[in-house]
């Protein structure tokens, strides 16, 4: 009799064992970021916040008894790498793709997971990611549709500017913004008196500075990457200019705060996220991320990590592992922060993929940004 319960036993428990792989199944998430080239800070600080939601939602027993199993590859900020690694996460069958974070590597790479009906999550801001009726597309972070107006108004209201000098990075994201801003600008009365494209990875900004300075503009709109920002806020220091510096928020970014330094106190810019809100919440995220990488976020470590808990709150919706559910369920989905402290600010996605929550108008004083004024949602106008 012994032996017969025995071997039940261990029937059953071969039984269960052929179970569990199913039940026990990873949730696979592909990385596809910047961590080389011109995008290293905006994709590393991405990742790293994707990886810190990663690691607490596993460690609270993951969704559904399902385990998060993320791989990170670097693009090298090359849309054509972007584009392969893209295709590579296909033929993985991974569940869903954060990045990458530059626009220019987004519009190529994401036309894999479309295809594939992956649900992808960028940092991009270009405006033009989400108007391509892509579904499986969701934003981490405000399209320049969404920002730029509120800079508009801060330029014409606050600062009663009548002229604006802008300089851009001429790529996908600093051309959207420029046409953002531009269309932004046009109702509250303000003109561009002068506009200067530079080119991404730019070294010398005395050319690009004489002209904004030359111009004698009311402000001077600088909208560049990261590290191109902070050059070119040392050139403007430089040459003199005294009127207001004003961005969107790569100007005002943690990096750029370090490789600028003095030059980049007075910079204003209107940011969707930033580790400084006087907020419990965010607090709490910035001790933690400082805790486990040793460095201070910026708004992208802050986009990685909320995006995965946006994606946490549209599987529990739909119950199952299922993309093409989940992707159809972020689409109109409202999360609150006091259901899904992992989100940290009440969001809501719309039919586009695009974001919509509070935001921050900040200024860089003494090396950190302060807040001068918390903005309302569009949505709670």
């Amino acid at each position: 009799m012994a032996v017969r319960v025995t071997s039940l036993l261990a029937a059953a428990g071969a039984a269960l064992l052929l179970q569990a792989p199913a039940w026990a199944q990873p949730i696979k998430i592909a990385n596809i970021v910047e961590l080389s080239g011109a995008g290293a800070t905006s994709g590393t600080n991405f990742r790293d916040g994707e990886m810190l939601a990663v690691k607490e939602i596993n460690a609270a027993g993951g969704i559904f008894g399902h385990k998060i199993e993320a791989t990170t590859v670097d693009t090298q900020s090359n849309p054509g790498v972007a584009k392969g690694l893209a295709q590579k996460a296909v033929d993985d069958d991974v569940f869903a793709v954060f990045g990458p974070v530059f626009s220019g590597s987004i519009m190529v790479s994401m036309a894999e997971t479309r295809r594939a009906e992956i649900p992808n999550f960028t940092g991009g801001e270009a405006a033009s990611i989400t108007k391509q009726g892509n579904p499986y597309i969701f934003r981490t972070s405000f399209t320049q549709d969404t920002a730029m107006p509120k800079i508009a108004r801060y330029l014409a209201g606050n600062l009663k500017a009548k002229t604006v000098a802008l300089i851009y990075v001429n790529n996908d994201y600093g051309k959207g913004g420029r046409e953002s801003l531009m269309k932004a600008l046009e109702p509250v009365g303000v003109k561009v008196v002068t506009d200067v494209s530079t080119e991404q990875n730019q070294v010398d900004f005395s050319a690009a500075v004489l002209k904004a300075r030359q111009s004698n503009a009311d402000a001077v709109f600088v909208y560049l990457n990261e590290e191109e920002s902070a050059r070119a806020l040392r050139e403007l220091r430089k040459q003199g200019v005294t009127k207001p510096l004003v961005g969107e928020t790569t100007l005002v970014g943690q990096k750029v705060i370090e490789l600028a330094g003095d030059a980049a106190n007075g910079a204003v810019a209107h940011v969707g996220l930033t580790v400084d809100a006087p907020m419990p919440a965010m607090r709490a995220f910035r001790a933690k991320f400082e805790k486990e990488y040793r460095y201070l976020p910026d708004h992208n470590g802050i986009k990685g990590y909320t995006g995965m808990y946006i994606l946490k709150a549209a599987i529990e919706k739909v119950g199952k592992l299922d993309r093409k559910a989940v992707a159809q369920a972020l689409h109109g989905l409202k999360v609150s922060a006091a259901r899904e402290p992992g989100v940290i600010l009440d969001v809501a996605v719309d039919n586009n993929g695009d974001l919509d929550r509070e935001s921050f108008l900040v200024e860089v004083r003494n090396g950190r940004q302060e807040i001068k004024q918390v903005l309302p949602a569009l949505g709670a106008k």
